[in-house]
């Protein structure tokens, strides 16, 4: 394997262990005495201000359109790295995990459709359901250590990779409010500023982050989602550049291997703690039986397996695709079914969908854990009894 490639899947594979822990810790917290102090600790209010000029939210918002946007940054330049050079540099490359995508978005959004038909308000959440965590799908899948063939955790990376490509796209297609003309001017003038620094090759870091900084103000005060700014910047960073001496390096790596370590330990885990302290006293099974909650889980439990499995099959079928190096059927389908698993992405298209309001009494954001602990029990089980005659290799 790639070591770059290797190297990211045993970081995110950490990081989903350590989401597993946060995301318990939240649900104790906010679920015993120390509720009330778990609430004050996200409300907690946090301002920057320059003379007129003033930035104020809450920390849990601050986590949310700040910290955020640095992961979606580290995305962004991921999906650069991988379409240039790497595992989507090619059609045939990309036709499998594409198509998989394809079908792991269409067909969750459809099952929760069928729940919440003609519910204007609930039916904001229809894209919950299509996303894909990658930490925890690789963590769940680094369980089964080498019994799993290299390639399927390659697809199961590019896969998830196009899903939260497929996710930005939502986040600035759908979840865009009241937008402001002189933000969006100043934000355009930003990205024409970065375009021009990526054409004239400016080889310093700096200064992309210093403009960085002027496209996340101004894209947060847009009314875009302030994320978006991450995703465009990681798209304008050199891929290759030459150093003083005349060096040939890539600042796009360089900047995606020294965050990674940060997004993958640091924000990854506080967002999680920040968004999945679930208030379980106030749920009653007659709310977790609600269209919503059961089109959320009905969404990432059976649309995700059925929607990346199905496809998958279809293109294989269709020889638009083959089935990965040493991988059987079964064990295409116990990672199908890992892609069930939404955790952070799906809470965050959540917190956009329904405004961070408290209107389904968390039993949305329940489902989004149980949806994907189904998913990561289920695909681990199936995966298991696939490679439980195949011995460990190198």
């Amino acid at each position: 394997m790639n070591h770059s490639i290797k190297d990211f899947i045993q970081k995110d594979s950490s990081s989903g262990i350590l989401l597993i822990v946060v995301t318990i810790l939240a649900l104790l917290l906010q679920n015993s005495a120390f509720s009330s102090a778990y609430t004050h600790f996200l409300h907690t209010p946090v301002e920057i201000r320059v003379g007129t000029f003033d930035i104020a939210k809450p920390l849990f918002l601050w986590v949310n359109d700040g910290l955020m946007a640095i992961f979606f940054f580290v995305i962004g330049l991921e999906v650069k790295r991988e379409v240039m050079e790497g595992h989507l540099s090619s059609l045939s490359k990309v036709a499998l995990p594409g198509i998989a995508a394809i079908g792991g978005m269409v067909i969750p959004a459809l099952v929760f459709i069928v729940f919440n038909s003609g519910a204007e308000f609930a039916m904001n959440g229809w894209a919950i359901p299509t996303a894909t965590d990658i930490a925890f799908a690789l963590a769940v899948l680094s369980l089964l250590g080498n019994r799993v063939p290299v390639s399927l955790k390659i697809f199961l990376l590019a896969l998830a990779i196009i899903d939260d490509l497929g996710a930005i796209a939502i986040i600035a297609i759908f979840f865009t409010v009241e937008l402001s003309t002189l933000s969006l001017v100043v934000a355009g003038f930003s990205l024409f500023t970065l375009a021009v620094m990526n054409y004239l090759k400016v080889a310093r870091q700096s200064v992309y982050i210093f403009v960085g900084v002027i496209l996340w103000i101004s894209v947060l005060k847009s009314g875009v989602h302030a994320t978006m700014a991450g995703v465009t910047l990681a798209f304008l960073i050199p891929l290759h550049s030459k150093d003083e001496n005349g060096k040939t390096f890539s600042m796009a790596h360089d900047m995606e291997h020294g965050l990674h370590y940060w997004v993958t330990l640091f924000i990854l885990p506080l967002f999680a703690f920040v968004n999945a302290g679930v208030d379980l006293r106030g749920i009653s099974l007659e709310e977790m039986t609600g269209p919503v909650p059961l089109g959320i889980m009905a969404g990432l439990f059976i649309g995700k397996q059925f929607g990346v499995f199905g496809f998958s099959w279809l293109a294989i079928k269709m020889g638009w695709a083959t089935l990965p190096k040493g991988a059987t059927w079964g064990m295409l389908y116990g990672v199908a079914a890992l892609t069930g698993i939404g955790f952070t992405m799906s809470l965050f298209v959540d917190t956009l969908a329904y405004n961070d309001t408290k209107i389904f009494h968390y039993a949305d954001k329940l489902a989004i854990l149980l949806g994907s602990l189904f998913s990561g029990v289920f695909g681990y089980l199936v995966l298991h009894l696939s490679t439980k005659n195949k011995k460990e290799i190198e």
